[in-house]
């Protein structure tokens, strides 16, 4: 009898939650797959106070989540938690995949990267807490940034759902990325993307099995049955 497939843990990205991957990990169970969310500390329903979240937190968070032979599913942002946690036990993760995420290069955090980038889209999206603690993205902003490819309803319901996302987890570098190389990585690049914008995709899927999906920043809302099928194609190549 064939291997079953390891499960995937979908990590949601800045300012979302674990409410995001609903519709696709109904078409992921709908292909046989089991795949699990979290939200992550200080996120979504997460009770976490921003003060006390950093990247290592937040990496050890996904950590606790797999307990058994998984695949990381890392959307966007949640790129850097996800290769940090490989960094420190890549012993029950048996592949990343990044959709749309910033990979991390050693010594740089996700907020160098982004501002090194030319006209980055994002630039004015920004909202800073007065403590300086956490961010958000302006609503006219990010709706067409992350969403402009989606049903105006399932847009604006995202929309409602955003909120402050833990400066501290993007102004972190991590000093290595050798673990997590060495494991076998994916990179999904979303060709209309306005968030992160394709050529840069390329530039960090380097190392990755790259494949693309035409869509924008959010797939997961906008396309959930072609993700899955993308997603259930790369958990079946691991076996």
């Amino acid at each position: 009898m064939p291997d079953a497939p390891p499960d995937l843990l979908l990590i949601h990205g800045a300012c979302h939650g674990a409410w995001c991957w609903e519709a696709t990990i109904t078409a992921l169970a709908a292909l046989g797959l089991t795949a699990r969310v979290i939200d992550l500390p200080a996120c979504g329903s997460d009770p976490t106070p921003a003060a006390e979240v950093t990247l290592q937190t937040t990496a050890e968070a996904i950590l606790t989540a797999v307990t058994t032979p998984t695949i990381l599913v890392a959307h966007s942002a949640a790129g850097f938690p996800a290769t940090l946690a490989a960094e420190i036990d890549p012993t029950k993760i048996t592949a990343l995949v990044y959709l749309t995420a910033w990979v991390p290069q050693a010594g740089r955090s996700l907020a160098d990267m982004r501002r090194s980038f030319p006209d980055p889209p994002l630039r004015h999206a920004f909202r800073l807490s007065p403590d300086r603690l956490t961010f958000t993205f302006h609503p006219d902003r990010a709706a067409g940034v992350f969403f402009h490819d989606c049903p105006p309803e399932t847009a604006a319901a995202a929309l409602s759902r955003l909120t402050p996302q833990p400066l501290a987890t993007q102004e972190t570098a991590l000093p290595s990325t050798l673990r997590a190389e060495a494991l076998p990585r994916h990179y999904i690049r979303t060709t209309q993307d306005r968030a992160i914008p394709p050529a840069l995709q390329t530039q960090m899927a380097r190392g990755c099995t790259l494949t693309d999906l035409p869509t924008g920043h959010s797939p997961f809302l906008s396309a959930p049955e072609a993700l899955a099928q993308r997603l259930a194609d790369i958990a079946r190549a691991t076996l």
